[in-house]
């Protein structure tokens, strides 16, 4: 079951300050987005939820979390699908992801890293298109737009 609490601290001209969402995903943990300001708006009868300065943090079953930063971000209330944008650093244990583009699918449960994108580990580092990363198997897949186009690859 699926169940969601936001608290909001401060609204001033549809300005809403310290904006905080929890949400129980279905037999695979929590999501949390917050964001220092937020602004919310209806699009075709759903909340979108225009968000700045943005922390997202997904923990598993097994306590094991996510974290995603991002100068901004738009959640939908309605599905909780979210697209963080601008200046993206992704955290997971010992692994980083930067981009300029997230999107995240409840539906899903998987979230799509493109534009720019550089993961860094303590093997190596690389540069490619594309990341998926299935959020319930934690299978990830690593793919250029262009099938003629290599991932540059570094390793240590």
């Amino acid at each position: 079951e699926q169940t969601k609490t936001n608290s909001e601290s401060q609204i001033q001209d549809n300005i809403i300050k310290n904006l905080r969402y929890n949400v129980d995903l279905l037999d695979s943990g929590k999501y949390e987005i917050k964001s220092d300001f937020s602004e919310v708006t209806i699009l075709e009868g759903a909340e979108i939820v225009k968000m700045q300065n943005v922390t997202a943090i997904f923990t598993d079953v097994n306590e094991n979390r996510l974290f995603i930063y991002s100068d901004s971000a738009e959640f939908n209330s309605a599905n909780y699908n979210t697209l963080f944008k601008n200046n993206i650093k992704i955290r997971y244990l010992d692994h980083t992801i930067t981009s300029e583009y997230l999107e995240f699918n409840f539906s899903k449960n998987n979230i799509l890293v493109r534009e720019n994108v550089k993961y860094y580990g303590n093997k190596g580092q690389f540069q490619t298109d594309n990341i998926k990363i299935d959020l319930l198997t934690k299978n990830v897949e690593i793919f250029m737009n262009e099938k003629d186009k290599n991932i540059k690859i570094i390793s240590f």
